[in-house]
């Protein structure tokens, strides 16, 4: 069973989330600018864009990643980006209105509390969104949900674990074959749970040298693991530490 723990505003470990420092920054600007400006589509601006590429920082879609690809930078380029406008509105911390985003009543209210709203965005985040829309076989979706997930890699990521070896645990090793193959289930694995833990800064991800495959990479709980989950095998966690 999931459960998820209060963090109070002042956890260290808060520094970990990508996507609590991107809320925190769409927040910070849009007060400081009043709005955001959107395009036709309600789509956030390139400007907007452009400023949120910079200061997010985010791991593996840093400004200087997505210069390379893309001249310019809409908001479909920038994929956190996009998550994080459709879970301002949609959890109604922030509106469209008159061709511009704005902050609503509740969400000015959490500008200060972090904790609290790291509390209401990653549930959401995890458990609601439809992480296979950025998935290359949107049709291969894990076998699981998010108790069996969250679960195994508390186990499994304690001391850290590839992606590999997380995909042999839950799914079995991929059938052989003869030449090299994209395996659509890692695929699915990274980007509908792995990719939005280490997103949400529950996991931290090293990417091997000279490799961007997610099975080479190394995934690690980090502080705002264990300050933010409660887990069922939380108890042969630490029976394992102990000895």
């Amino acid at each position: 069973m999931i459960k998820f723990r209060p963090v109070d505003d002042n956890e260290p470990a808060l520094a970990f989330s990508p996507l609590l420092r991107g809320v925190q920054k769409t927040f910070a600007y849009t007060e400081e600018h009043g709005s955001i400006g959107l395009t036709p589509s309600k789509a956030f601006k390139r400007n907007f864009v452009h400023w949120a590429a910079a200061e997010f920082d985010w791991p593996g879609h840093t400004e200087a990643d997505l210069f390379a690809v893309n001249k310019v930078l809409n908001e479909h380029d920038f994929m956190p980006l996009g998550d994080i406008h459709f879970l301002l509105t949609t959890l109604k911390m922030g509106r469209h209105y008159k061709g511009a985003f704005r902050l609503t009543k509740s969400g000015k209210q959490l500008i200060n509390q972090p904790g609290r709203l790291f509390g209401i965005i990653t549930p959401f985040y995890l458990l609601e969104l439809d992480h296979s829309s950025w998935s290359r076989s949107p049709d291969q979706s894990p076998l699981g949900n998010w108790d069996v997930f969250l679960n195994v890699l508390n186990v499994e990521t304690e001391d850290g674990a590839t992606g590999q070896h997380l995909r042999q645990v839950l799914y079995g090793a991929p059938d052989p074959s003869p030449f090299p193959r994209y395996d659509d289930m890692m695929g699915s694995l990274y980007t509908q749970v792995l990719r939005p833990l280490v997103w949400t800064g529950l996991l931290q991800e090293t990417q091997a040298d000279r490799s961007f495959r997610a099975q080479d990479s190394l995934f690690t709980k980090t502080p705002l693991w264990k300050a933010a989950l409660k887990l069922d095998t939380d108890s042969m966690v630490q029976s394992a530490t102990r000895h």
